[in-house]
């Protein structure tokens, strides 16, 4: 599991997962455009009150809308780092992974505005990494972030700080 990995290079790891989430913070909310950038608004104030605070947040809502996306961003990087992982899946893919029924319940008619269907989806141009999930397993996946992460010192033996800045993960206390 990443959140193990991760944890093992000493910084404390919050998943926010997009359903949870909209079920415990949101679920007052529908999933019309101004109700989604509330709920991904919302992720991303949790979110940077984590990494202000030396944490790592893993956001994984469905955040279709470019505007709210770059938004957050501002937010979370004015305290610390953001890395936008763009999940790059075709529809085909996504309806074929489908376990509970809604692409098809989507194409019916039965829900409304859902994103690939009756809402779009911005495609991230500004992603710091991209995975075709079509071709990678989950596992696959999980590791090209984590060596990403390594890689720009977000985690590992030299990491970054909550404020951005470079520091060594032995020399805390």
């Amino acid at each position: 599991m990443p959140s193990r990995q991760i944890r093992s290079g000493g910084r404390p790891v919050t998943l926010l997962d997009g359903d949870i989430v909209r079920t415990n913070l949101s679920s007052e909310l529908g999933f019309s455009k101004e109700h989604r950038d509330i709920n991904i608004r919302r992720i991303g104030y949790v979110a940077s009150e984590i990494t202000k605070n030396g944490g790592i947040a893993l956001c994984a809502p469905i955040a279709p809308y470019d505007q709210v996306r770059k938004q957050v961003r501002k937010t979370i990087t004015d305290t610390g780092g953001f890395i936008l992982v763009h999940m790059s899946t075709a529809l085909e893919v996504c309806e074929s992974r489908d376990r509970k029924g809604l692409y098809a319940k989507a194409r019916a008619g039965i829900i409304k505005e859902f994103t690939g269907i009756s809402d779009p989806y911005d495609i991230p141009e500004d992603a710091e990494v991209t995975l075709d999930t079509a071709d990678l397993s989950p596992e696959e996946s999980a590791q090209a972030i984590l060596l990403y992460l390594e890689k720009q010192g977000y985690i590992g033996p030299e990491r970054r700080s909550g404020n951005g800045m470079r520091d060594s993960a032995s020399s805390r206390a």
